[in-house]
């Protein structure tokens, strides 16, 4: 009961910090952060909102202000959620009256990075859950343990359930989009059941020709990409509105989903299909391509750079393009492994700061940090509680994680499996392809956490800091 009172005050306090249900145009949570669009993003007071128990930091970022909780962000969401009358990972309101805002290269690029992150952060537990299927096909078959045959029921059923979470991607995007971008959910979805219809696959598969209305397409195998129908969610939401608008209300129910889906076919499979299927091809070319010219030195240096984007918000972006490379090729080699070794750093940061620091209470949280993040999967509790209030330990968690990453790029570690890289589960990316690729990714993540621990140990405090001498 009392934990329950803890999470509704601190929900209370944080709504009211950022300007009350009537400032929330739309609220979801990640893992670890509750992330609010505002109508008016000078109304929160950062200093205030960071004095509140509870509270671990706050930023913005991708066009969102964003609370970070923790693990107990699901919670905290929870009691917001009922506070503020909010529906999950919907808008509020249309805010009709919200001033428009100048338009600008920046307000252009915060908005897209909203628009990823609202509709791909949803799709986390998704992922998350096709990649854990996908992984027991890898350690239980002939690439590993070799427990059971590629000819087997259980074989053949783990991966095909693996398969699914990733192939059916166009429908699953096209609720989440929906949400993100205030269309009906089923409409969306429906789009995304045409896009993978067998009859466009096999046309896609045959290189036939094929006419939308007259008008001339290249037919795309959309299974497992996500770009095409964000793009085209985001342009049948207006659509979708035009005829909600304008339509007597005795035909809308009626004709509204109908004339949507006649309107928005040609420009999706037309237009918005194909180039979303081609930016998702060409992002992640660019990413290999980046990764070949910058060597293993380019792992180890986003590596010791990571955290500074998961505090910054940024790493979302990261992630996102992580998604389309996975959706594409089936493996990365470039943020994932550096994200995997950079998350052990903080744990061996939070235990160097434990065996350096005298201090029963501080060394009791930085044991709990610890915990979080090597066990938990949840970095911001070490990051804040202790690379952030001591500062110095920063250094020897960048070492740590730079040290991890130079060795994953040196050795060419390659992630097969979109699992959560936050926690030691980071290690169980790198299963799903050759067994010495597993043992570097391994070897990789230790050096990362052993380092980060001795350089935190020796560099993380000056030697006079009152907090490393025993209590009288």
């Amino acid at each position: 009961m009392e934990k329950k009172k803890k999470y509704h005050k601190l929900a209370e306090d944080v709504l009211n910090a950022v300007g009350g249900k009537d400032n929330v145009t739309n609220v979801t949570h990640c893992m670890t952060r509750l992330r609010f669009n505002l109508k008016d993003e000078s109304i929160p007071n950062k200093e205030e909102l960071e004095k509140i128990s509870g509270v671990l930091g706050v930023t913005k970022a991708g066009g969102q202000f964003q609370v970070i909780i923790g693990q107990t962000v699901d919670k905290v969401f929870a009691n917001l959620s009922d506070i503020g009358g909010f529906d999950h990972n919907s808008k509020t309101d249309d805010d009709q009256n919200q001033p428009k805002r100048k338009t600008t290269l920046k307000s252009i690029g915060s908005n897209i990075l909203d628009g990823l992150a609202g509709c791909l952060t949803p799709l986390i537990p998704l992922l998350i859950g096709a990649a854990m299927f996908k992984l027991l096909v890898s350690l239980l078959g002939p690439t590993m343990l070799n427990l059971i045959e590629e000819t087997s029921d259980l074989y053949i059923l783990l991966n095909f359930v693996g398969d699914a979470g990733f192939y059916f991607l166009p429908i699953i995007v096209g609720y989440t989009a929906a949400k993100k971008f205030g269309a009906t959910p089923v409409v969306a979805m429906f789009l995304g059941g045409i896009m993978l219809h067998p009859t466009l696959m096999g046309i896609a598969a045959e290189g036939s020709q094929f006419s939308v209305y007259g008008i001339p397409t290249n037919a795309v195998n959309y299974s497992s990409t996500i770009l095409p129908m964000i793009m085209s969610v985001w342009v049948m939401s207006y659509i979708e509105r035009f005829f909600k608008q304008y339509l007597p209300s005795t035909l809308k129910t009626v004709l509204a989903p109908s004339l949507t889906i006649l309107v928005i076919l040609p420009i999706a499979l037309t237009v918005l299909g194909p180039l979303g299927s081609f930016l998702g091809i060409y992002i992640a070319d660019v990413l290999l391509s980046f990764n070949g010219v910058a060597g293993f030195i380019g792992i180890a240096i986003v590596a010791a750079l990571w955290q500074f984007l998961v505090m910054s918000g940024m790493h979302i972006v990261m992630i996102s393009t992580v998604i389309l490379v996975f959706s594409s090729g089936g493996n990365e080699s470039f943020i994932m492994p550096a994200a995997g070794v950079a998350s052990l750093a903080v744990s061996g940061m939070c235990l160097g700061v434990a065996l350096r620091i005298k201090h029963k209470e501080q060394r009791g949280l930085s044991i709990g940090y610890l915990i979080a993040g090597f066990v938990g999967g949840v970095t911001e509790p070490g990051l804040y509680g202790v690379g952030i209030r001591y500062k110095r330990p920063l250094i020897g968690m960048m070492i740590g994680a730079f040290a991890g990453g130079l060795y994953a790029g040196i050795t060419q570690v390659t992630a097969y499996t979109m699992v959560p890289v936050a926690s030691i589960l980071a290690v169980l990316s790198f299963a799903g392809g050759p067994i010495p690729n597993f043992v570097q990714g391994v070897i990789s993540c230790a050096i990362a956490f052993i380092v980060a621990t001795i350089a935190t140990y020796f560099t993380g405090f000056k030697r006079n800091d009152p907090i490393t001498k025993k209590q009288a």
